[in-house]
């Protein structure tokens, strides 16, 4: 395993571990059923962004171009499995520390993934034509 790869995949996941635990552990919500509802999902999320950025290895970017069609992995279900873990580690941390306002920011955060995954998959249909065509028809987002 190179630096690189433990750069980007590894060290974001302790750093997200410890700030996950860190929260649980503090005195914001309750400390009943919700909170333990709320660290399963948030480790859920946070288990499919790592997951996804270590499938994409340096395909990954920030802005949408199109250096390999990754299909193996978590992305031979999901096509954007960034987006979507996000969502599911937001949701957890709303609940676990019951401040429900944070799911109102989803309201505008879903859209935003919509719009992007969009732009990404224009540029890879651009790039990769049916090949990602036939990828986009059995996966989901």
């Amino acid at each position: 395993m190179d630096f690189a790869t433990i750069r980007r995949v590894w060290l974001p996941m302790l750093a997200g571990l410890i700030a996950v635990f860190a929260i649980f552990r503090s005195r914001l919500g309750p400390h009943g059923a919700a909170r333990w509802i709320g660290l399963g999902l948030t480790l859920v999320g946070l288990a499919g962004v790592i997951a996804s950025r270590y499938t994409l290895g340096r395909s990954f970017s920030i802005k949408a171009k199109a250096t390999a069609l990754v299909t193996n992995g978590i992305y031979s279900r999901i096509r954007n499995p960034i987006y979507v873990s996000g969502v599911i580690f937001l949701c957890g941390i709303a609940i676990m520390i019951w401040k429900l306002y944070i799911l109102a920011f989803l309201v505008i955060i879903i859209p935003m993934q919509i719009v992007r995954a969009r732009r990404e998959a224009a540029v890879l249909e651009a790039r990769f034509g049916d090949d990602y065509r036939a990828y986009r028809q059995r996966t989901w987002f």
